[in-house]
Formats: C-alpha cells, sequence, structure tokens
C-alpha cells in the first residue's frame, strides 16, 4: 500500500521585513505562506510522499493565490472547503546575533479560526491514508478548530491510521479561555507518534527535564530521557517520543539534534552546528516532515529516521521561507558525514 499523509490546521499569509531590518525600517514585505502542518506536507511531498493538506481558506484573491502556492509543492489540495472572510496573517522580523528574531500574530477572525464540527467529511479524507498529522498551533487558535481536530483524531483511532503530534506551544494564541494544560490532553492521548522542543512538556504537562539550559548554546540529550518516559506513561498509546534539541549560541548560531525513545531504546542524533542561519522559521516542522518520511522508509531503524530527521531540518535552517526544500539526497549526504557544502555538477 502507497504511504499516503495528511496534515491538518492553518495557513498564513507571512510578511517579513528583508533581511534584517526592524518592523520600523520596513517600508516594504515580502510575501511568503506557511504554517506548522503546511511546512509538514511541503517537505514530505518534496521527499515524494503523497501528501494532502486539509484547510480551510477564504473564496478570495489571496486564498487562490495560497492555493497555487501550495499546488507549486506538490501538496494534494483536493480537501480544502471554503468560506470566511480573510487569510491568517504573521509578521516576521529576522532577528542577528544577539537580538532575537519577532512574530506578530494578525489572525484573529481569520476563515480557519472559524472552522466548525461537521464541515470536514474525515472518513472520505482519510479514503486511502496510512498516516495523520497535526500541531498544537492548531487547537490553540480557537475552540471550533480544537474541535475539529479532535473529531480527526478520533477517526483516525478508528481506522488504525498512524497519528503524529507536534507539541508546538504557542502562548501568544491560546486566548479563547481554554488553556494549552486543559485541551490537549485528550488529543494527545490519540497519538502513537509524539514530538515536542525542550520547552512544550514543561509548560503543558508540567514534566520538566532536570539540569538543562536551553540559553547555554548546550543542550545534552540525555536529560530527556525521563521526559520521554513519563510522556509514554500518562499517553500510553504512544510508541515513540521524539525532543528535537536546541542550543541557541545567538540568533545565527544554533546547535541542533535530537533523541527519540521507543519505550525500550534511547537514541540520540549527531549534533550540528548551524553558524550562519538563513532562515529558521519551520526548522521544527522540516524535523517532523523528515521524521515521517524516515519512519516510513527506514523499517524499524529509528536511528536512522532520527538522523534523517536532523539533517534534513538543519538543511532548512539554509533556506529562506517556512518550507523545506532540499530533497533526500541532499539530506541523506549530510546524514552520511558530508557537511562540506562543495558544489555539485
Amino acid at each position: 500500500m502507497e504511504n499516503k499523509v495528511v496534515t491538518f490546521g492553518e495557513i498564513m499569509l507571512r510578511l517579513a521585513t528583508p533581511g534584517y531590518l526592524r518592523f520600523l525600517q520596513a517600508d516594504n514585505f515580502t510575501v511568503i505562506y506557511g504554517g506548522g502542518e503546511a511546512n509538514v506536507a511541503a517537505s514530505l511531498a518534496n521527499f515524494g510522499i503523497t501528501t494532502d493538506f486539509v484547510t480551510r481558506l477564504p473564496d478570495n484573491d489571496i486564498g487562490r493565490a495560497c492555493l497555487m502556492n501550495l499546488r507549486k509543492q506538490g501538496i494534494g489540495t483536493g480537501n480544502i472547503v471554503w468560506g470566511g472572510d480573510r487569510l491568517g496573517i504573521y509578521f516576521l522580523e529576522t532577528g542577528s546575533v544577539n537580538r532575537g528574531s519577532k512574530v506578530v500574530y494578525d489572525r484573529a477572525n481569520s476563515s480557519f479560526s472559524e472552522i466548525k464540527s461537521g464541515m470536514l467529511d474525515w472518513d472520505s479524507i482519510f479514503r486511502g491514508v496510512t498516516w495523520f498529522h497535526w500541531t498544537g498551533i492548531t487547537p490553540a487558535v480557537s475552540r471550533g478548530a480544537a474541535d475539529v481536530c479532535l473529531e480527526a483524531v478520533k477517526k483516525a483511532n478508528e481506522l488504525g491510521i498512524t497519528v503524529s503530534c507536534d507539541l508546538n506551544y504557542r502562548k501568544k494564541l491560546w486566548k479563547y479561555g481554554k488553556t494549552a494544560g486543559e485541551v490537549m490532553p485528550e488529543l494527545v492521548a490519540g497519538c502513537d507518534i509524539i514530538l515536542g522542543n525542550e520547552e512544550d512538556a514543561a509548560v503543558i504537562f508540567g514534566i520538566k527535564p532536570e539540569g538543562v539550559d536551553i540559553t547555554g548554546g548546550k543542550v545534552k540529550g540525555t536529560a530527556y530521557m525521563s521526559v520521554s518516559k513519563q510522556i509514554m506513561e500518562r499517553f500510553p498509546r504512544c510508541r515513540k517520543v521524539i525532543t528535537t534539541l536546541r542550543g541557541s549560541v545567538n540568533a545565527n548560531h544554533n546547535s541542533w539534534s535530537g533523541v527519540l525513545w521507543n519505550g525500550k531504546d534511547f537514541y540520540e542524533a549527531p549534533v550540528y552546528q548551524i553558524t550562519h542561519i538563513v532562515d529558521r522559521v519551520g526548522g521544527g516542522d522540516a524535523f517532523m516532515g523528515g521524521l515521517i518520511y524516515g519512519l516510513l522508509n527506514y523499517g524499524d531503524d529509528d536511528q536512522k529516521a532520527l538522523n534523517f530527521a536532523v539533517a534534513a531540518s538543519c538543511l532548512k535552517h539554509t533556506i529562506y521561507g517556512d518550507f523545506n526544500q532540499v530533497t533526500v539526497d541532499e539530506a541523506e549526504k549530510l546524514m552520511g558525514g558530508d557537511s562540506s557544502g562543495r558544489v555539485a555538477r
């Protein structure tokens, strides 16, 4: 059976200041479309996996421009529903050295935020599907989005589809009267694969590693074994817990790695020093896309799947925009130890 992956969430219009300009300096913005689940779909489509992105778009020129951008990536768009008045927007100011990046959201009352139960036919959407992915951004957007996401998770469980989530806590988004700690557990309970970063589990579930300082530029993977075990104990359906490890030396220089716990063995990936970041937005999504690809294609070799995810997302940091545009060969080349960056002729 051919693998087919469905992702569900909001895609937005990204308006970024050129180069490293601050918002107050900019007199124009660069237009890009992106969002957590769309970014994962783009990675998978680029790797040759049949992928379908499910969302709600406004029936206007901006919505249609977004649709064409998704199609250009090779992403399936046949289950997108139309309605509402506007596409959500986020503004990005890219930081440099000791000045961090900034994001300003303008997504209130977006088409996706007004999605309601019953708008999507998950039986039809999941026909022939082997994997479903969502992120913690989706239930943070609105009560309706959380309800529809739960519909999808329950239907995927019923149909035996593998479900993955990226916990992706965004404190600026939880504004409709519910906290992540109240909403996320029921959703995460239906997941087979759980991904988070060094802060997600602590903020959402109160599960913390010991002796970790991400601002020092060094993150020890072994500190997250206890976190992984606690997550798996709390959510018995889960088969694998993965943590991305980002050490922030400054805005341009990060260390990057990841760890994976499968209930029996604990795997650590190589650590990459990304010394000249072009664009870190979407780095975690690129990791998730790489992980899904690896778990679908490398059999039971969890170490190889993890290494591929880290390599693919490491390369994403060199690419402008939300979407990862690297090939399987490029990621496997880096995974194999070739980080020379030599010209390919």
